[in-house]
C-alpha cells in the first residue's frame, strides 16, 4: 500500500505533467478551494453560516439568514487573510515573522471583544480579547475527560514563537513541505500564542507553506474535526506520525481536485449538488421581492413597536434629568393618534402565516384591510432643556414608510436626517446594528445639547 507523502509525491507530479492551467480552470479551482477553506475552518470555530451562505456572501456581497454580525464579519475577515496568506506565499524572498502570525490574528478577529474564559484553576470566567498581540493570560482547554490541557504560559510564548521562526527557517528547506506544514500547525498550536483565534491561524499558516511550495491548500472538512482532534491528541502525547498522514490525506484530495482542474474535469463533488441546491435556494429567496401587503405592514409595525422602539426609547431616557418634559406621540399617514390606552394592535403578534385570514385588525386604531397605512411616525419633543442658551426644544422622530416593495426607517433630530435606510419586506435589523443605532442616536443627542447649553 502506498504511504500517504509518496502519494502526494506522485500526484504532484502529475499536477505539474497536466499543467499549465488554463485561467478559466484556475479561477473555477481558485473559488472551490476559498469557500471551501474559509467555510470548513470557520465553520470548526462555531460559526453557524452554512455553505451557500459563505459563497452569497464571499462571492455576491450579499447577507441571508439570521446570524450575528459578527458572524458575517468573521467570515469575511478569515477571507482578506487567506488572500493575504497566497499574496505571502507567491513572494519567495520574503520570509515567514511574527508579525506576520500577528498580523494575521489582528485580521480575522477585526477588534477586540469581550469571550468567555478558563482561568489556569480552571474557573469560568470573562476577559476582553486584544487582536494582533500574544496572550497576557495562562490559556487552556477543558478536555472530553474532564481535564484541562494548558497551552504555553504568557511569559513563555514570546520566547517559544522566536524558537518556532528560528525552527521553521531551518527546516524550510529539509522536510518535506506536507510534513513542514504540519508540524508548524502542530506546534503552533501547542503554544496557542493568543486569546482567541489560533486554531484558523494555525491552519492559515499550514497553507502558507503549502502555497508557498506550489501545493494547493489543505481543507479540514468541519464533519472530519473528531479524526483531526485525534490526530492532534497523538501529537500531544509525542506520536506525531498520525497527524503528518492525516494531513498528508487531505492534501491526496486537493491534489485530486487540482488535477481534474488541470484536466478541465468536472471538480464538483456528490456533496457540491446539496452545496449548490442550498446556494441556489438563499439565492431565489434573496432575489424573491414581497410586495406590500397588509399582514406584511402589520409584521414591520410588530417588530418595530417591540424591537426597535423600546432601544430608542431607553437611548432618549437617559436625557430625561436634562428637560422639564417630555411629550411622546404617533401619527399613521401625518395624523395624530390618541389610542386613550387601547393596545398599539390586535389581536395578533409577529407570526404572520400565508393562509392567515385576520378579521379586524387594527394598528393603532386603524383597521389594516379597510384603510391603506403608508407611514407611521413616532415623535417625541423634549421640552425645557436646563441651561439652554438657545432652542430649549428638541425632537426626535421615528418614521416608517412602506412602499411598494420595500420599507424605510428614518430616524431625524429636529428634521434633520441622522439614518434613513430602505429594507426588503421579511428583513429586520440585526440586534447588533440596534445597539449601534441606539448608541449613535445618543451621542448626536449629547453633542446637540452640548452645543445648546455653551
Amino acid at each position: 500500500m502506498q504511504l500517504p507523502l509518496d502519494k502526494v509525491d506522485d500526484l504532484t507530479t502529475q499536477l505539474k505533467l497536466a499543467s499549465p492551467i488554463t485561467i478559466e480552470n484556475k479561477q473555477r479551482l481558485d473559488k472551490k478551494f476559498r469557500l471551501e477553506f474559509n467555510y470548513n475552518s470557520n465553520h470548526m470555530e462555531g460559526n453557524t453560516l452554512t455553505y451557500g451562505e459563505t459563497e452569497l456572501l464571499l462571492i455576491f456581497g450579499d447577507t441571508k439568514g439570521n446570524h450575528q454580525m459578527r458572524e458575517y464579519e468573521e467570515m469575511k475577515a478569515h477571507d482578506v487573510a487567506y488572500q493575504l496568506v497566497e499574496e505571502w506565499a507567491k513572494d519567495k524572498e520574503r520570509p515567514l515573522t511574527e508579525q506576520n502570525i500577528k498580523e494575521l490574528n489582528k485580521t480575522i478577529l477585526i477588534r477586540p471583544f469581550w469571550k468567555d474564559a478558563i482561568t489556569a484553576t480552571g474557573e469560568n470566567t470573562r476577559r476582553q480579547i486584544k487582536v494582533g498581540e500574544y496572550k497576557e493570560y495562562p490559556n487552556a482547554v477543558r478536555l472530553s475527560t474532564g481535564e484541562l490541557f494548558e497551552y504555553a504560559s504568557p511569559t513563555e510564548t514570546p520566547i517559544l514563537m522566536q524558537e518556532l521562526i528560528d525552527w521553521y527557517r531551518s527546516e524550510e528547506s529539509v522536510l518535506h513541505p506536507a510534513t513542514l506544514a504540519t508540524m508548524l500547525h502542530y506546534k503552533f498550536v501547542r503554544i496557542h500564542p493568543f486569546d482567541d483565534g489560533n486554531g484558523r491561524i494555525a491552519r492559515l499558516l499550514m497553507n502558507y507553506v503549502l502555497l508557498r511550495n506550489n501545493l494547493p491548500p489543505v481543507i479540514i472538512k468541519s464533519d472530519d474535526k473528531a479524526n483531526y482532534l485525534h490526530a492532534l491528541h497523538s501529537a500531544d502525547v509525542g506520536d506525531y506520525p498520525p497527524l503528518i498522514e492525516y494531513i498528508a490525506n487531505q492534501l491526496i484530495w486537493s491534489l485530486e481536485i487540482s488535477i481534474k482542474a488541470a484536466k478541465g474535469e468536472d471538480i464538483e463533488e456528490a456533496t457540491d449538488l446539496q452545496k449548490e441546491i442550498s446556494l441556489l435556494s438563499k439565492r431565489l429567496t434573496t432575489e424573491e421581492k414581497l410586495s406590500k401587503h397588509p399582514a406584511i405592514v402589520l409584521e414591520v409595525f410588530s417588530w418595530f413597536s417591540k424591537d426597535l422602539w423600546p432601544e430608542i426609547q431607553e437611548s432618549l431616557e437617559q436625557f430625561d434629568s436634562l428637560f422639564a418634559e417630555i411629550k411622546e406621540s404617533k401619527f399613521v399617514n401625518h395624523k395624530q393618534v390618541i389610542l386613550d390606552g387601547k393596545r398599539l394592535f390586535e389581536p395578533i403578534g409577529l407570526s404572520i402565516s400565508k393562509n392567515f385570514e385576520p378579521k379586524d385588525i387594527k394598528i393603532l386604531g386603524y383597521d389594516i384591510y379597510k384603510e391603506e397605512i403608508n407611514r407611521i411616525d413616532w415623535n417625541v419633543i423634549l421640552y425645557g432643556l436646563r441651561g439652554a442658551k438657545t432652542k430649549p426644544e428638541m425632537e426626535i422622530n421615528a418614521t416608517l414608510e412602506f412602499k411598494t416593495d420595500i420599507y424605510n426607517i428614518n430616524i431625524m433630530l429636529d428634521n434633520r436626517s441622522l439614518s434613513s435606510t430602505d429594507y426588503r419586506y421579511g428583513d429586520f435589523i440585526l440586534k447588533s446594528d440596534i445597539e449601534k443605532l441606539q448608541n449613535f442616536l445618543a451621542k448626536q443627542v449629547l453633542e446637540e445639547i452640548k452645543t445648546r447649553v455653551k
